[in-house]
C-alpha cells in the first residue's frame, strides 16, 4: 500500500528537550522528523505532536515544535498515544487513516502507539530512520515486532516521495531539496 498525502497523519511522538540526548543518534532523529514536518506542512498532511510527562522531560525539542501549526502537543502519561485521553480524537477530527509515526523510544512509546493503532484498523507507517532507543536493539525488535503486527517499517524518503507522487511539481523541488 502507497502512502497518499490525503490519507496521511504524522504522529510525531516525544521528541523532548530531556529525552533526546540519551536517545542514539539523536541528530538523526531530529533532522529525518523536521524533513517530515516541513513536507507534513507544505502538503497539508495534519500532524499531531505528543509530550510524556512534560514536567519532568520537558517540551518537544524547539526546532521541531517550531514546525508544527496545528497547536500545543498532547500530554500524556500513557506510554500509547491510543490510550491518551484526548488523543484519539484529535485523530479522528483530522479524518484521515493512514498513520505515519516517528519519534521516540522506539521501544515503549512509538511501539505501542503503532501497535495499538493497527489493532484499530489503521494503516500504520513506522519511519525507521526517524525512531530512536537509549539502545540499538531495541529499536531493532520494536521494528521487528511492529512489522509482525503489521505495522509498515519505512523511510524518511519513502514517506517524502510517497506524499509527492510524482517529479515536476513546485512541491517536488522544493521538498526534494530536502534530502540531498
Amino acid at each position: 500500500m502507497l502512502l497518499a498525502r490525503e490519507r496521511c497523519c504524522l504522529l510525531v511522538i516525544d521528541v523532548q528537550e530531556r529525552l533526546l540526548p540519551a536517545m542514539q543518534s539523536p541528530e538523526r532523529v531530529v533532522a529525518n522528523c523536521a524533513v517530515l514536518l516541513k513536507a507534513a506542512g507544505r502538503l497539508g498532511v495534519p500532524v499531531l505532536l505528543s509530550e510524556q510527562y512534560r514536567k519532568g522531560l520537558g517540551a518537544t525539542v524547539p526546532e521541531l515544535a517550531a514546525l508544527v501549526p496545528e497547536g500545543p502537543a498532547v500530554d500524556k502519561s500513557e506510554f500509547s498515544c491510543a490510550a491518551a485521553p484526548g488523543y484519539a480524537e484529535k485523530l479522528e477530527a483530522t479524518g484521515r487513516d493512514q498513520l505515519v509515526v516517528a519519534g521516540i523510544e522506539a521501544h515503549v512509546c512509538v511501539l505501542q502507539t503503532a501497535l495499538q493503532f493497527r489493532e484499530r484498523g489503521y494503516p500504520v507507517f513506522v519511519v525507521a530512520d526517524a525512531i530512536s532507543s537509549r539502545r540499538p536493539e531495541s529499536v531493532a525488535l520494536a521494528i521487528s515486532r511492529m512489522r509482525d503486527a503489521g505495522v509498515v517499517p519505512v523511510t524518511t524518503e519513502m514517506v517524502l516521495f510517497e506524499w509527492l507522487g510524482r517529479a515536476g511539481t513546485p512541491e517536488f523541488k522544493e521538498l526534494s531539496a530536502l534530502v540531498r
